[in-house]
């Protein structure tokens, strides 16, 4: 059978090719790719970063697979374990924030949008045993960029009420089922009414239409104000937020599919002691203990849909425009 992988040569070429297994590294492993998911990081890529790359680069942070060479002799127990990986690559020392080596899997190292990933083998870690290949692969990025954002970044406290922007998107779902299974008071907000309507069947108290003119009066006669909120888009409205946030409220970012935040009044900040947090990705650490609450808490990705490998490029337009409720997973092998 041939192998394959979706490479990124430049602003806009994503192109599936032909490649050969790769060789293993000193304490690597090789992983046998079952299913990758897009991020809209991926999708930034595609569209932003315009340097020519002849030889192409794997894309891909997310995936799911099963070990099927390890270098160390004391990693060969890992030969045939079902794992994730974790695309937070060289994080460094200090928790608070990363080092400036750090990247995510995909660019520049080789992702996993194909059938191989070689890879260190500290990036890779045993799959919960309640979830599928298909729905292991949603985890990775969104999850561990929710697990910091609600619980490293904004302290969340049983009970509090949370308001998080954008609801649709894999790391928006994830910060639902997090704040949800938290037993925190929930409510969102989307350009979509059926996806506001799906959120509040998962559990979400109410959600509001940002489209509408007057969302954040309805909002604040609703919900009254928030404890923490959890946004993705940045952009004109974020001050809206800051309005919307009680005295001493915590505001976690970690998007900018609005754009630059603009107009930020700062008697709101320094009146109600309010505190923003800029916030991407999380640590080895974070990561395992994100796993251990979807585990413990027997929590299962929404996955909007799968499409193989050969059709990757109808997966981007899907999330370019907008239309998914949930993870756009890949199905490779």
């Amino acid at each position: 059978m041939k192998l394959r992988a979706a490479f990124f040569h430049g602003k806009d070429t994503l192109t599936l090719q032909e490649i050969e297994k790769p060789k293993i590294g000193r304490n690597q492993v090789i992983v046998k790719i079952k299913n990758a998911a897009l991020n809209r990081h991926d999708l930034w890529l595609l569209k932003e970063q315009a340097d020519s790359m002849p030889g192409g680069v794997i894309l891909g942070a997310d995936g799911s697979g099963i070990i099927e060479e390890a270098e160390a002799e004391e990693d060969q127990y890992l030969i045939g374990k079902e794992v994730v990986i974790n695309p937070s690559i060289g994080w460094g020392k200090n928790p608070l924030v990363q080092a400036h080596s750090f990247s995510i899997l995909g660019y520049p190292a080789h992702g996993t949008f194909g059938d191989y990933l070689q890879i260190s083998r500290k990036q890779v870690f045993e799959k919960p045993t309640h979830l599928s290949f298909e729905e292991a692969a949603a985890v990775p990025l969104a999850g561990l960029t929710a697990y910091r954002a609600l619980f490293t970044k904004a302290r969340l406290r049983p009970g509090e009420k949370v308001l998080i922007t954008g609801i649709g998107g894999g790391a928006a779902l994830w910060a639902l089922q997090f704040a949800l299974s938290f037993q925190a008071k929930v409510y969102v907000t989307s350009g979509s009414d059926d996806k506001i309507k799906k959120a509040i069947e998962m559990g979400a108290i109410a959600g509001f239409n940002y489209k509408e003119n007057d969302w954040p009066a309805k909002i604040s006669k609703e919900a009254g104000g928030f404890d923490v909120i959890i946004d993705s888009a940045g952009g004109k409205q974020f001050n809206q937020l800051l309005d919307l946030a009680y005295p001493g409220g915590r505001v976690a970012l970690f998007g900018r599919t609005s754009g630059l935040i603009t107009d930020i009044a700062p008697r709101i900040l320094f009146w109600k002691q309010l505190s923003i947090f800029g916030t991407t990705m999380g640590t080895e650490d974070e990561f395992l203990s994100m796993l251990d609450f979807v585990e413990k808490n027997r929590i299962k990705p929404v996955i909007d849909s799968t499409y193989p490998l050969e059709q990757i490029h109808d997966a981007f337009k899907r999330m370019e425009h907008s239309e998914q409720f949930g993870k756009i997973v890949i199905s490779v092998s």
